[in-house]
């Protein structure tokens, strides 16, 4: 018998200083058995770093949400659709193959891929060359520490904040905080 997904609730509020998105999500998460914490919590930071798309996208028109990620590897980790059900922001975490990529940018506007292992460096020298001439995607590195002690913060029931000013990101819980800053890539 298969081993099922645990649930994970969490409601996520988000204070996007750059881009004056401020709003407060509830959230479930599916964690599948061989996500680890850390890769749980660096799909809750994509989403807060790309929530504002929701106004600046979709105008609020549209549906920001986790895929199934793991589970099927045609959907995304996290995706926002628009109400005719077209993706307009494709977000992957961790260290995809470049085929998928190129799947991804073709059926979405845009994609942002956020590695957060530490030997993001090598996997993106492998794929450079090949990811080379697309212009919708964007790679933003998460160093390694910094999404471990992300990690240190999952329980099965969240209230978090998510501020994010100067493309840096400060999670927190109420009493620990992770400061993440992000190295872009492509």
């Amino acid at each position: 018998m298969a081993i099922k997904s645990t649930i994970y609730k969490v409601n996520l509020a988000i204070a996007n200083i750059d881009d004056g998105y401020y709003a407060d999500h509830s959230l479930t998460l599916a964690r599948h058995p061989s996500e680890t914490d850390e890769r749980m919590m660096m799909r809750l930071v994509a989403l807060a770093m790309q929530a504002h798309q929701l106004q600046t996208v979709c105008h609020g028109d549209g549906i920001l949400a986790f895929g199934a990620g793991l589970s099927d590897a045609q959907e995304p980790d996290v995706w926002l659709k628009d109400f005719t059900d077209q993706i307009k922001v494709w977000i992957e975490v961790g260290l995809p193959e470049e085929r998928p990529i190129l799947k991804a940018c073709g059926k979405s506007k845009m994609v942002y891929v956020y590695p957060y292992h530490h030997a993001t460096h090598v996997w993106f020298k492998s794929i450079e060359n090949k990811i080379a001439r697309l212009s919708n995607l964007e790679i933003h590195q998460v160093p390694a520490e910094q999404s471990q002690a992300l990690a240190l913060m999952a329980e099965r029931s969240m209230q978090l904040q998510a501020t994010i000013q100067e493309g840096h990101c400060l999670m927190s819980n109420g009493q620990q905080s992770v400061e993440i800053i992000f190295e872009r890539l492509f």
